[in-house]
């Protein structure tokens, strides 16, 4: 969905004038590909991850300008970073490791068949068809940085970016049509039908981006081909500072990490636990820095817009019902613009602080995905451990402090996808790392060797030995003393 002054939608192409047959064959054409070819080698995959590394590097400006025009405005040194130079990254990283990857894993073999030959080993095989389900805010980024771990594991893939962003989407399936065979990797088109019947589609794996209501939709089409999924979902990622860590300084890393994007980042911050006396501290040194990164905002091209419509009203709607319940509802505006007075089809909004919310405001019971930040008074880390606990599992969990015992007790005592110490949202730009949701904010991981590991199928194989143990020991019928005295020996419980 797009609003009215944003660019116009793509012509229609034959994956969206005809999408259930058109993206049946395409899949058929994959399978048969897959099938008739065997073994993938690394020569293979190094030459797939070579030419969409290729494909991003290569057509770097056409997808920073595609972004500009889906947004309205997009920092152009944003999108290079995200949509081109970070999905280049991983893609070089696959192309790097993945001969490392796919040695056969050697496993221990027990006693005795071991001391008789036998031997065991797991290896790494491709799963299939792979389809990906990209999302809006980096449109670019999710939808393609999954095919490192989908290529480097020997696997094809079909790929839906989303129709919210339809210059992205179309770009993409240009580029992805110029730099493969279809047999390959493919991009489909389409709305939300398209989108259902995509999930729809029997594939060895699913892996979307995106937020958790549709995650349910797409694990449900996906259970009625039992196909396994990975979801990257989001939710409200908190942060907690620590008394014992410089306040301004997390200040300026929290509001770089609520820059990007503009909030618009399944890992952004979307509260902040302070120190209750602290609470104006924090709100001051998070104006000022986030003023000093942006002294203006209207024309200011470093500044994104909101994608569309629908998603300002959403932000501005709960906003509008924090400040109905009586809400502490600061925005910065240094410039003192105003905002009703936008030229056509930008939709930038001022940062806006939400301090000491109630729980029953919206801000506080939904994601916010936009340039809002909720503040938050604390007593002890312990509330904030309470705090968190009682709600539904982030995405990212961010700590500040330097205290390595109050570390370790939010580390041990909470839950999410992941955690960026002294920082926020900087763990995923680490390709050693995997990357991923739990509960609500996902499920699975993926990134570097965990999503090559993700998209294969960790096949074990043993080779028996030549003797005939079971015959030897007695462990087969028909069954006697030797059998017993068998099992007696290998059942025998330690005392103590």
């Amino acid at each position: 969905m797009h609003h009215p002054n944003s660019a116009p939608e793509a012509p229609a192409r034959d994956d969206e004038s005809a999408p259930p047959s058109r993206m049946r064959d395409i899949f058929d054409s994959q399978r048969h590909a897959f099938l008739d070819d065997g073994l993938v080698t690394a020569e293979t995959r190094i030459d797939r991850l070579n030419r969409a590394r290729q494909m991003i590097g290569r057509n770097q400006d056409a997808i920073i300008e595609a972004c500009q025009r889906d947004f309205g405005n997009r920092s152009r040194h944003q999108s290079r970073m995200s949509e081109v130079m970070s999905v280049m990254a991983g893609l070089q990283h696959a192309r790097d490791n993945v001969k490392k990857w796919m040695h056969t894993d050697r496993r221990k073999v027990m006693f005795p068949l071991n001391l008789f030959g036998a031997r065991a080993r797991v290896e790494y095989q491709p799963k299939g068809i792979v389809g990906v389900i990209g999302t809006w805010n980096f449109p670019v980024y999710t939808s393609i940085i999954p095919l490192a771990g989908i290529l480097s594991a020997g696997n094809r893939a079909m790929v839906k970016p989303s129709e919210v962003v339809p210059e992205v989407s179309a770009l993409l399936q240009r580029l992805v049509g110029e730099y493969f065979d279809e047999r390959e990797c493919a991009v489909i088109t389409g709305g939300p039908d398209v989108g259902a019947a995509f999930a729809g589609l029997p594939f060895d794996h699913i892996i979307f981006t995106g937020g958790t209501g549709i995650g349910r939709h797409i694990q449900r089409a996906a259970a009625e081909n039992l196909t396994p999924v990975t979801l990257e979902l989001g939710g409200k990622s908190p942060v907690i500072i620590s008394r014992s860590y410089d306040l301004d300084k997390a200040a300026g890393r929290i509001m770089v990490g609520k820059a990007l994007n503009l909030g618009q980042a399944c890992l952004a911050p979307d509260y902040c636990l302070v120190p209750r006396e602290h609470v104006e501290d924090f709100v001051t040194a998070a104006t000022n820095h986030f003023s000093s990164l942006f002294p203006t905002i209207i024309d200011n091209p470093d500044y994104t817009a909101v994608i569309n419509a629908r998603h300002h009203q959403r932000i501005a709607a709960m906003v509008e019902d924090a400040r109905a319940q009586g809400g502490d509802v600061r925005e910065i505006n240094p410039a003192g613009e105003d905002f009703t007075a936008q030229p056509a089809g930008l939709l930038k909004m001022p940062m806006t602080f939400v301090v000491e919310p109630t729980d029953d405001m919206l801000v506080m019971q939904e994601e916010l995905f936009g340039p809002v930040l909720c503040i938050k008074g604390y007593d002890t880390v312990d509330d904030c451990i309470r705090y968190v606990n009682a709600r539904p599992r982030p995405l990212g969990l961010y700590y500040f402090g330097t205290d390595a015992a109050e570390e370790r007790r939010v580390l041990d005592r909470t839950i999410s996808g992941g955690v960026t110490i002294n920082d926020v949202m900087t763990h995923s730009s680490c390709e050693d790392l995997p990357f991923g949701g739990i509960g609500a904010s996902g499920m699975g991981g993926y990134q570097g060797r965990d999503g090559f590991l993700t998209f294969s199928h960790q096949r074990a194989v043993f080779r028996q030995t030549r003797v005939e143990l079971m015959k030897l020991s007695g462990m087969q019928p028909p069954y006697g003393k030797k059998c017993e005295q068998q099992l007696d020996r290998m059942c025998k419980i330690e005392e103590g």
